[in-house]
């Protein structure tokens, strides 16, 4: 066999795994943008708001997946920096109605082009404070720190009274962008979806880059990573502060969706939840967490409008999932799309 067949049959292999791939992807993305306008042509508007909450946690549960799936790091406090990112935009809403500055320097801001920077900075430097102590510990001990930092802070807003305490803050309306009106609910919808959009895309070129790559080789064999001149510490505090900015931004689309926040969203039950959904839809895998993020929020609402004991019927659900997909959503769509002709 020479080398110019041997390219040539390499070159339709890959053809014929990304041409599938890039159409059900065009797809997908049509579907999701054709989503307000088929909600109010079938009169169930309330789906927007639904599909929202999906793009919503995606994002979380991507955020999530690179410690998590990439990094090989069970964190239960996740949710302190989703709360984080929502409080942020609480916080200058707040002093924005009342014109007030908080610290006494800081004015509010009722832009979304402001606070949502700001929540993920505020994420970001929280992560960054976390990770810096909670890494030098792995296996049990880093989950107990970490769990431990998000009680932290889900306490210390539970006694902010200045910020409703354990009622949370309310928000009249939804943060202002220039042009766009943010009260509708479909024009909030597509400014999610878009957000959504950006964070997969970074987050696919964060794991195919080197540092990505660093990441997964120190999950799978840290010791051998070590003996290459790897130094672990550095590039998993790198991709914990990456992944608190991205639970940042979607507490602050939560925040602004909801028009409230609270300290639940920093509950440690909250964190579960988010890593519930990368395992559900495929630890470690791209699309894993959208898929799992719109199971869980599907679920959820199905069945709590059938039984009050939805948990325990989700619970049934989840476990069924997870141990028979081997892999998650993910994984059972990829041996799928294989087995057809």
């Amino acid at each position: 066999m020479t080398s110019d067949s041997l390219e040539s049959r390499t070159g339709d292999r890959s053809i014929t795994i990304v041409a599938p791939r890039l159409l059900a992807a065009v797809l997908v993305g049509v579907l999701l943008a054709m989503l307000p306008p088929a909600g109010a042509m079938l009169q169930v508007p309330s789906v927007v708001g639904l599909a929202t909450q999906v793009m919503i946690y995606a994002i979380a549960a991507m955020s999530l997946n690179l410690v998590l799936g990439y990094g090989g790091l069970v964190t239960f406090g996740h949710a302190a920096f989703f709360g984080l990112g929502g409080y942020a935009v609480g916080i200058l809403y707040q002093h924005f109605a009342d014109s007030s500055a908080f610290l006494g320097f800081f004015p509010g801001s009722d832009a979304l082009l402001v606070a949502i920077p700001v929540a993920m900075l505020v994420s970001a430097a929280a992560a960054a404070g976390i990770g810096a102590l909670s890494l030098r510990t792995s296996g049990v001990p880093f989950i107990m720190i970490t769990l431990a930092f998000a009680q932290m802070v889900f306490f210390l807003f539970v006694s902010l009274k200045a910020y409703g305490g354990d009622d949370g803050l309310m928000m009249r309306r939804r943060d202002v962008l220039p042009f766009l009106n943010t009260r509708d609910d479909a024009t909030f919808y597509y400014i999610c979806l878009m957000a959504a959009a950006a964070w997969f895309l970074l987050t696919a070129c964060i794991v195919r880059s080197r540092f990505g790559f660093v990441l997964s080789g120190l999950r799978q064999n840290e010791r051998r990573m070590m003996a290459m001149g790897v130094a672990p510490y550095r590039y998993r505090l790198v991709a914990f502060i990456i992944a608190g900015a991205g639970a940042g931004l979607a507490g602050a689309l939560m925040a602004n969706h909801l028009r409230f926040v609270s300290p639940d969203m920093m509950h440690w039950t909250k964190s579960g939840e988010l890593m519930m959904m990368v395992i559900l839809g495929g630890a470690g895998t791209l699309t894993g967490p959208l898929l799992g993020a719109a199971a869980m929020v599907l679920l959820e609402t199905l069945l709590a409008a059938r039984t009050e004991n939805w948990q325990l019927y989700l619970g049934f659900i989840l476990l069924a999932v997870v141990m028979l997909t081997r892999g998650g959503l993910a994984a059972l769509l990829g041996r799928a799309g294989r087995a057809q002709p």
